[in-house]
């Protein structure tokens, strides 16, 4: 009874420091106030919207001093941010505990405690001897509740789930019913989850986006549109139609347009071309600033990757059918800079820290804001910290007119926006999910999938700046942080003149990077090798049968097949009319040659649909004869 009692108290008795601690980062001592204030008029659930970069894990450990009356559960998405926050409250470790590096708690306080563990190792008595359990979403509510049901309901007092947005509502609300008089602090980026819904509490705290990229906490965006004067298009094997700017304008809210854009490869060169230019410029600090991109599918992807290896780029694809070793070899190319660029499908979510991440390059059409905002924000971390003038402190969004994202960015400005009828919009939204046939390239082309764009004529690059000052408090206050830095009242107005809302502005595109013919070919001799697997299960699947099956070899017979199991026989058969399209062994194509191929495969598949058509037809005749 005594240790519980003890337990109740111990947050209360800390010896520490947040208000006037100079340590602190604004957006962290004013949410532990709000909070302060929200629990103390009998409120028990809490949202702080916190942007990325602006020390939301140091906010996470500033919340239970003053606050618990008991113990406390932090809960993260995933084991990337699980660690990030059981570093920063490891009160042993002395270089990365947050109350140490930030002088929160006295030294003689850090003597006896608070103290943390995470539910990887140990049992429940470790969890009783801890102030503090910090653990993912996955580990304790859906690893078949190995963890969960060995807490009693009120053996935690304060529930802090980090990056609510990124999971499903049902695994949230298990934890919360479990332990119903805990108190509950979310903390976000976003008010909405995943699944596009409220978070359940109320919004305590805010801190706006552009408050946070003029103190110098996060980049300052610029956003970057490749904008045809002429784009010729057609469906199949239509000679295809010009469409002037004024007409792509019009034409860039249409889903079957926006996809075919962003699936078309004259619009990817010059999304690569861009992206590398701005790449380039940030490169002249002489700082290794990377770039990461997003596609449609892991197809897509592919495709994408081999525009930026021909241009002399190093780049990767990262996704989740990937094993987790794959997966971590990857980042670790990255992270040691190797990579240049990393394209990902639906995976590198919040908690991936990467200040080095400057330049996002957005092949898919995005239709609603939250994922447009949490792919953003993988470009927000600063180099440098509380630097607004650092050259490095700047993030490039580079996208195609056509994909309709400058809509997203007009919604993005107006994050900090109270009106309902915004949230409403932005929650409610239809952002169709990306099925797992897309992504790993199983699935059927669809009639969009077919748009093809001939040319498109590229004149100018639109640009725009995400941050505008609008409120006089953040322009006095922008006037004197720059005097402080030094710099001459004439330099101070013309930044501020440019953030009070610069117009549209246009630039001259990227020159076409050059692409030396070694490298094209090696790109379209791999792109073949691999729509060559994937068109295998597509194979498969039209005709309805699995990849370990024996059919196509042991029934089929007219086929001529001897694969150990359907998939490999689909893939002889797939190479075989491969080979038969080059007219030579690939090792003797040109890469003119594989691309003729790759640009025909709808054609290629459906004409092996047919032909395993017609053998299932004469196996069921003879079947039936016999």
């Amino acid at each position: 009874m005594k240790d519980d009692r003890m337990l109740k108290t111990f947050f209360g008795n800390l010896d520490f420091k947040i208000e006037g601690n100079d340590l602190l980062r604004e957006p962290q001592r004013d949410g532990y106030l709000k909070t302060r204030e929200f629990f103390r008029a009998g409120k028990n659930k809490a949202i702080l919207q916190v942007p990325v970069g602006c020390g939301k894990t140091g906010l996470a450990a500033l919340l239970p001093p003053g606050l618990a009356e008991g113990r406390v559960i932090v809960i993260a998405p995933n084991l990337t941010i699980k660690d990030g926050l059981y570093n920063a409250m490891d009160i042993a470790n002395r270089q990365k505990c947050f109350w140490r590096t930030a002088k929160v708690l006295s030294k003689d306080q850090m003597a006896s405690g608070p103290l943390a563990c995470t539910l990887e190792d140990g049992n429940i008595s470790v969890a009783t001897q801890a102030h503090i359990v910090i653990t993912n979403i996955q580990q304790l509510a859906t690893s078949v509740d190995k963890w969960l049901t060995q807490f009693p309901d009120d053996f935690f007092d304060m529930i802090i789930i980090d990056e609510a947005h990124h999971s499903a509502a049902a695994s949230w609300q298990k934890v919360t019913d479990h332990f119903p008089s805990a108190k509950v602090i979310h903390l976000t980026a976003t008010p909405f989850r995943s699944d596009r819904q409220e978070i359940d509490g109320e919004q305590v705290f805010r801190y706006p986006f552009r408050r946070a990229t003029l103190e110098g906490y996060i980049k300052r965006l610029k956003a970057s549109y490749v904008a045809p004067s002429e784009i010729t298009l057609g469906f199949r094997d239509e000679r295809g139609t010009v469409y002037s700017l004024e007409e792509v304008l019009q034409l860039k809210e249409k889903d079957w347009f926006s996809r075919g854009v962003a699936l078309a490869r004259p619009c990817n060169q010059h999304i690569v071309d861009n992206s590398l230019k701005k790449l380039e410029e940030l490169r002249q600090s002489e700082t290794h600033h990377q770039l990461i991109a997003v596609a449609c599918s892991i197809n897509h992807a592919q495709e994408i990757r081999s525009l930026y290896q021909e241009r002399a780029f190093t780049a990767d694809v990262i996704h989740s059918k990937q094993s987790h070793d794959e997966r971590a070899a990857i980042l670790k190319a990255l992270r040691n800079e190797t990579l240049d660029c990393i394209v990902q499908v639906q995976i590198l979510g919040e908690g991936f820290d990467h200040p080095k991440l400057s330049v996002a390059a957005i092949f898919r059409p995005f239709r609603t804001l939250a994922p447009y905002v949490q792919f953003v924000g993988r470009i927000m971390r600063v180099i440098v910290q509380n630097d607004t003038t650092h050259p490095d402190n700047v993030g490039h969004i580079v996208t195609h007119l056509g994909m309709n994202l400058d809509e997203r960015l007009k919604e993005f400005k107006q994050f900090e926006n109270d009106d309902q009828a915004f949230w409403d919009k932005v929650i409610g939204g239809d952002e169709p999910e990306i099925s797992r046939s897309v992504l790993d390239g199983s699935q059927r082309r669809t009639a969009a999938e077919r748009l093809i764009v001939h040319k498109e004529i590229v004149e100018c690059l639109w640009e725009e700046d995400f941050t505008t000052v609008e409120d006089q408090y953040i322009v006095d206050e922008l006037r004197d942080r720059f005097k402080s830095l030094g710099l001459d009242s004439d330099r101070v107005e013309e930044f501020v003149r440019q953030a009070r809302g610069a117009p549209m502005r246009k630039h001259a595109p990227s020159e076409p990077f050059l692409v030396q013919p070694q490298r094209e070919w090696r790109e379209a001799r791999k792109q073949l090798d691999e729509q060559a697997k994937r068109l295998a299960k597509l194979l498969l699947n039209n005709v309805g049968l699995s990849t370990e099956g024996t059919e196509l070899a042991d029934k089929y017979r007219s086929l001529g097949i001897s694969g150990r199991n359907n998939f490999v026989s689909a893939l002889i058969m797939v190479n075989r009319e491969i080979n038969k399209r080059l007219g030579k062994e690939r090792v003797q194509a040109s890469a003119k040659e594989f691309k003729q191929v790759l640009d025909n495969l709808d054609d290629l598949l459906q004409k092996l649909v047919r032909r395993v058509h017609k053998a299932k037809a004469e196996y069921d005749q003879k079947k039936e004869e016999n």
